[in-house]
């Protein structure tokens, strides 16, 4: 981690498929002054989606390539990635692929009940954006996040907006 009293900040946010992730980083966006945007899942839309090893160094890479790119630029000044990184050791894997420059670096972690993820994605299946087997997948990896070395945000009953106001405060010392 970089000293704290340098300007760009790198913030990461991670949490089970389907607990709003997306949603959160992007009401962060705007909130945050000179801020960018990268969500992990855009680095690796493909059909037929496929992992292994080769589909994963791939995907790494797309996302160290623009996180890398998006620090450098001087005309941000906060970098939000946005990723399920349901182990620490993807947060340290992505973490030792930038590059050398001076980050603040700040750890979410989106939570919530199992109750209220099952409800989340029960209206994406309805809606046809995910396949019913994700339920299961999401809720074996919900109780990852509460064990890692972040700052977790429970999002069952947090709108959005609210969850992103939680962050900022807390990347600007207010929280």
């Amino acid at each position: 981690m970089k000293g704290k009293d340098l300007m760009k900040n790198l913030i990461f946010i991670n949490g089970t498929m389907g607990v709003g992730k997306t949603t959160v980083s992007k009401e962060l966006l705007k909130l945050l002054p000179k801020c960018v945007f990268l969500d992990g899942d855009w680095c690796w839309n493909a059909d037929p989606f496929i992992v292994n090893d080769e589909t994963k160094n791939m995907v790494e890479n797309n996302i160290s390539h623009l996180l890398n790119s998006f620090l450098s630029c001087s005309e941000y000044e906060n970098v939000i990635f946005c990723w399920v990184m349901h182990e620490e050791k993807i947060i340290n894997k992505m973490l030792s692929l930038i590059q050398d420059c001076d980050y603040n670096l700040h750890l979410f972690s989106i939570t919530c009940s199992e109750n209220a993820l099952i409800e989340r994605l029960k209206k994406d299946i309805d809606n046809k954006v995910r396949e019913k087997s994700i339920i299961n997948q999401a809720l074996s990896r919900l109780s990852n996040y509460l064990n890692m070395n972040t700052t977790k945000i429970d999002v069952s009953d947090v709108k959005p907006d609210k969850a992103a106001d939680i962050m900022y405060k807390h990347i600007y010392g207010g929280g």
